[in-house]
């Protein structure tokens, strides 16, 4: 896996975040997903910003650990790893956005309904309860 935890300070990886509404943007979501999942943010890689540990299994049987949760400030979008396409009927209500594969896509939080955006990564740290990794 590529994609692996740092010792990274994630307080200095947002406030480096050149645009200041994805930055103010970044802080809320932080909080969101510390809320829903009761661990502190983590640096994973350069820039996506992880919460919790679950088990990844491969199609050949390999497992590793990778974040429960996680999201990325990107110059375009805020980036959300939730498993979101999988949450269709929470999205309907959500706003304005976008999904790919696994990822929300996010203009700005202003586009979307804060409340539904917290039921979304609740659902999201639900659904990946049998695979969460407790730290020891």
């Amino acid at each position: 896996m590529k994609t692996q935890p740092t010792g990274a300070s994630v307080n200095k990886f947002i406030a480096a975040v050149d645009n200041e509404q994805r930055r103010k943007d970044a802080k809320v979501v932080v909080k969101l997903m510390q809320e829903a999942t009761g661990e502190k943010a983590k640096m994973w890689g350069p820039s996506i910003v992880g919460f919790g540990l679950s088990k990844l299994t491969y199609a050949d049987g390999r497992e590793t650990q990778f974040l429960l949760i996680g999201f990325s400030p990107r110059k375009t979008d805020l980036v959300l790893y939730i498993g979101a396409p999988k949450f269709r009927t929470l999205l309907k209500g959500l706003g304005r956005f976008k999904t790919g594969k696994s990822c929300l896509y996010i203009k700005k939080l202003e586009d979307v309904d804060i409340d539904v955006l917290k039921e979304l990564i609740e659902a999201a740290v639900e659904s990946q309860a049998k695979m969460r990794v407790r730290a020891s």
